[in-house]
């Protein structure tokens, strides 16, 4: 099992910025993958960023790229979500998440098992 908890999130006006924390504990040296994924009302859960845990190498999607950067320091077990250049259609509820099966689509919300309680972003224009 592995515990997932979120941190920031928030009110901002557009162009603010914004930076969500997420710690893991529990089987962590089972984590292959950490990402972000956020859902806005009526909306499909998608992929904003993630990172592979061991190696670093990292992903943002088209949306949010330039803006929105993942980094993880594997001392304190944590992901961040640095978010800025925020704009009115970033609102969404941010989760992160852990994937453990290495054979899985890393892109997909289905491929992590482990969910934090999601963070609140909004962005007033």
């Amino acid at each position: 099992q592995v515990q997932l908890v979120e941190s920031g999130g928030g009110l901002v006006q557009a162009g603010g910025s914004l930076r969500l924390s997420c710690t893991a504990s529990g089987r962590t040296f089972e984590v292959y993958t950490m990402a972000w994924f956020r859902q806005a009302p009526g909306k499909e859960r998608e992929i904003v960023a993630r990172v592979a845990w061991s190696a670093g190498m990292s992903y943002e999607a088209d949306s949010v790229k330039g803006r929105f950067s993942i980094s993880r320091d594997r001392a304190s077990n944590t992901v961040y979500l640095q978010m800025n250049g925020l704009k009115p259609e970033d609102t969404a509820v941010y989760y992160c998440a852990a994937r453990t099966n290495r054979y899985n689509d890393p892109l997909v919300p289905t491929a992590y098992a482990y969910w934090g309680q999601g963070s609140q972003v909004t962005v007033s224009s």
